[in-house]
């Protein structure tokens, strides 16, 4: 995607309420009002107009169920890496392979830009980070207290990184 509707912003906030109603810990706190999901929406559509990221987008018959984001602004000795962001699955939309399609899709973009390497972190043991490892994404390493969860308990993060091969 290269814009954002405000169909899909809304659509967007919701994936950020639902996520937080469940506990996922992706920069939101417990609380988060729909107004401040959306406001987080329309930055990454600045991003966008700026192309300093890539977002993927997976709809439903309900509208939007799934996203990830790929971000490009690196420092001028990195050009070659890109860093995964926000990869979020509505619950309705759960356990039918839909994280395995987004994230494989952002790979494909990755090569596509060029990306020769991608990084992440996630909640250690969380689904996500399950999915990673399926995905055969390495483990680097766990930094203790790294963020909060949604409650505002300390998170246990691990990093990963996958190379993207031309």
């Amino acid at each position: 995607m290269t814009t954002l509707t405000a169909t899909e912003i809304d659509d967007l906030a919701e994936i950020v309420l639902d996520g937080v109603a469940d506990g996922a810990g992706f920069g939101f706190m417990e609380g988060v009002t729909r107004e401040r999901a959306r406001a987080f929406w329309r930055g990454v559509a600045d991003g966008l107009a700026q192309n300093d990221r890539a977002l993927l987008v997976a709809e439903d018959g309900q509208g939007v169920c799934g996203t990830v984001q790929l971000r490009y602004g690196q420092p001028d000795n990195q050009p070659h890496r890109g860093d995964v962001a926000k990869m979020l699955v509505h619950r309705r939309a759960r356990r039918r392979g839909l994280g395995a399609a987004l994230m494989t899709a952002l790979v494909e973009v990755a090569r596509e830009e060029g990306k020769t390497l991608l990084v992440l972190d996630t909640a250690t043991g969380g689904t996500a980070y399950r999915l990673y490892t399926r995905l055969g994404w390495q483990r680097v390493g766990e930094v203790p207290d790294y963020a909060l969860n949604p409650d505002g308990s300390m998170c246990v993060t691990t990093f990963f990184y996958l190379r993207v091969e031309g």
